[in-house]
């Protein structure tokens, strides 16, 4: 027989945590439409209500997600980045940059999709927060690149969009099938060299 709603329990270790796991799992098996507060309460054996206690509604956990993804997005980022020895230049700083978003958009293709239709919502304000943040390293490296004169002058944040424009449509690609998965990474090289060559000041040497 069904669980009825008073014999599911109230709470549930740590609730949002769980319903933010369970709703990621529902959006790469089913998709954004079918994703419901009702149905994860089911999934992870608490009532109905208890989503409430976090998410007022279904956009306000959707919001979450999207938050919670740009987090994760901007720590692997900064972390493939730390990874390069400085003095192999820009170059280098640049692939790993773009390298780290291409695997995660490409292995998480429903939540990036979610984080970016997210971010543009009028009044999801922390998720727009948490993206300036994750992508505000590209505008950092590019203002590295221009101090150090491995790139031409230029607004940082409108040069560092070239580039993650770029990545970004290789990897919409990517996912929707445009592209085969086993080409990313020769395109995502190609593009970082291709773009680094072309803003490089003019008599510089290549690093």
């Amino acid at each position: 027989m069904p669980d009825t709603i008073e014999q599911r329990p109230y709470h549930h270790g740590n609730l949002r945590t769980e319903l933010l796991d369970a709703a990621e799992r529902s959006l790469r098996t089913h998709g954004v439409e079918q994703l419901s507060l009702r149905d994860l309460a089911r999934d992870i054996g608490v009532s109905h209500a208890a989503p409430r206690r976090h998410f007022a509604d279904r956009r306000a956990l959707l919001d979450a997600l999207a938050e919670s993804g740009f987090v994760r997005l901007g720590a692997k980022l900064r972390t493939a980045v730390d990874e390069i020895d400085d003095e192999d230049g820009l170059p280098a700083r640049l692939h790993a940059f773009a390298w780290a978003y291409a695997r995660f958009a490409t292995e998480n293709a429903a939540l990036t999709g979610l984080m970016n239709a997210a971010k543009h919502r009028p009044g999801a304000t922390a998720v727009a927060e948490a993206a300036a943040v994750a992508f505000g390293q590209i505008r950092e490296l590019i203002e590295e690149g221009q101090a150090r004169g491995e790139l031409e002058g230029g607004d940082p944040e409108d040069v560092g969009l070239l580039i993650y424009a770029t990545v970004l449509g290789i990897t919409s690609m990517v996912n929707s099938g445009m592209v085969e998965p086993g080409r990313l990474e020769a395109l995502v090289e190609t593009a970082v060299t291709q773009f680094v060559r072309g803003a490089r000041p003019a008599g510089a040497e290549p690093r």
